[in-house]
């Protein structure tokens, strides 16, 4: 082959590299080298590309102007255009100029984000426990219940900001207040998993001192604890360790420290049924603290913590059953395990449950049986089940419909099942809680078999059959 012909297959492999790159962006909000790279393809929907454009912040956007090749709103901004590959246009802005950036992730946002992922971008997944690791104590929790960020020295910086998953990664809301030793940054976290950085004169960087990153995108992780295990005597022990559920049995990563006679671990501990036990020196024990005690598949006996929000099960009538359980996605379905109690008008059971969305089922002397009490319900491999949502953090609202006979949700977070979770009437609105993950939620009603989008919000985006689907952000 000649040179030339080299050459020219070369450059035309390079720019399919190039194109599938931009392609890659599509809608799309990087932050990188001191600067955010907004990528905007003008075959997108005006609901998609109004979304891209209040992620990046812009305060007045003119959407129509914008797939119509009018810039002006952009430019008039501080965004500048510096590229074009066939629809899709980049623009830049340097960083350290941005007044507002709401976006939810350091480095990528996108509007397609994938709702059912393990955690959405800048969002970190759920974990069963977690144990805070610093070469030097940079993040600690106050006696107020205040958690407070430090960032060691940069005495000659002009403004430094603190940046994670709890604002939203915004760059103008986490500024910090600088001190005679570095910053410092009052914030009040949840309990749980929690990702940072900060930022110095516009330039990200993470925390030196924290030995906890993730693996996508090196954000520093800090765990707010919720939890700590304590075991009294053995004075003489040489090492005391816990094991549990929640971290497979390892004997080796969590280490008692011996404070104030007492042997003890702080740590962040997931909701849910808990099984756990002590190795003293070698040697298994129970919590003698602990009368619950549950038999393991290993035949041992476990002590067991319950957490959660307490949930109380009541069912009216049936005085003549001889047992009543309650059964459903909390326990695995386990038909003879939760035990309700018999009172002079039914039967009731306080329950603690991990937040989600459950069904569930009454078992009344062998026999299933849906919640009388309770309006809502869900769908479950084909089975029609009471549906309850334990700590739900959105409650979706359809207002009208008076004469309907049902009312049903179902979105991204249902997997769109038809049947989706059952709303109930008020005598003004059809309501329907739910514990969602943060990050894009998709979502439709079906009343009376009629799928709809929602009259109340205005977001929405196109899907494969052309007819729409309302949009949610959960932060």
């Amino acid at each position: 082959m000649k040179r030339s012909g080299r050459i020219v297959i070369v450059l035309f492999a390079m720019l399919c590299m190039a194109l599938h790159a931009m392609a890659q962006k599509r809608n799309s909000l990087l932050i990188g080298d001191d600067k955010l790279s907004l990528f905007i393809d003008t075959r997108s929907s005006k609901t998609e590309i109004e979304q891209l454009l209040k992620k990046a912040g812009l305060k007045n956007p003119n959407t129509n102007s914008i797939l119509q090749g009018d810039f002006t709103s952009l430019k008039s901004d501080g965004w500048a255009m510096v590229g074009k590959q066939g629809n899709i246009i980049e623009f830049n802005r340097p960083l350290n100029t941005i007044n507002q950036n709401p976006q939810p992730h350091p480095y990528l946002i996108t509007s397609n984000v994938d709702s059912d992922n393990e955690g959405s971008p800048g969002y970190p997944a759920d974990v069963n426990f977690g144990i805070n690791n610093f070469n030097k104590v940079t993040v600690h929790d106050l006696p107020s219940g205040i958690t407070r960020f430090f960032v060691p020295g940069y005495q000659q910086s002009r403004r430094m900001l603190l940046s994670g998953d709890f604002n939203n990664w915004s760059t103008l809301k986490g500024t910090m207040t600088k001190t005679d030793s570095g910053w410092i940054a009052d914030v009040k976290l949840k309990p749980g998993k929690h990702e940072y950085k900060f930022i110095a004169d516009g330039h990200w960087m993470g925390d030196r001192n924290n030995n906890l990153v993730s693996d996508h995108d090196d954000n520093a992780i800090y765990y707010r604890y919720n939890y700590i295990f304590k075991l009294n005597g053995y004075p003489n022990a040489r090492k005391i360790t816990l094991a549990g559920s929640f971290n497979n049995w390892d004997a080796n990563n969590i280490v008692l420290e011996k404070k104030a006679g007492v042997w003890q671990k702080q740590l962040y501990l997931h909701d849910g049924t808990q099984a756990y036990r002590f190795l003293v020196d070698g040697k298994w024990i129970t919590d003698p603290a602990n009368p619950n005690t549950i038999k393991g598949a290993d035949g041992n006996i476990n002590s067991v913590l319950n957490l959660g929000e307490t949930v109380v099960f009541t069912l009216d009538g049936y005085q003549n059953a001889q047992k009543v359980y309650v059964a459903g996605g909390f326990n695995n379905w386990k038909p003879g395990e939760i035990l309700l109690t018999k009172t002079k008008t039914g039967w009731t059971l306080p329950l603690i449950i991990p937040a989600g969305n459950y069904g569930y089922k009454f078992i009344v002397d062998g026999n299933w049986i849906t919640d009388p009490k309770n309006p809502r319900n869900m769908e479950e491999g084909g089975i029609v089940n009471s549906y309850i949502s334990v700590k739900p953090n959105y409650t979706f609202k359809l207002s009208g419909f008076a004469n309907a006979k049902s009312v049903r949700l179902a979105g991204s977070f249902n997997s769109f099942n038809e049947f989706g979770y059952t709303l109930a009437f008020n005598g003004k609105e059809w309501t329907v809680g739910v514990n969602l993950k943060p990050g894009k939620q998709l979502y439709k009603f079906v009343v009376d078999g009629k799928w709809m989008i929602d009259p109340g919000n205005k977001l929405y985006e196109q899907n494969q059959y052309n007819s729409g689907n309302s949009v949610l952000w959960i932060e």
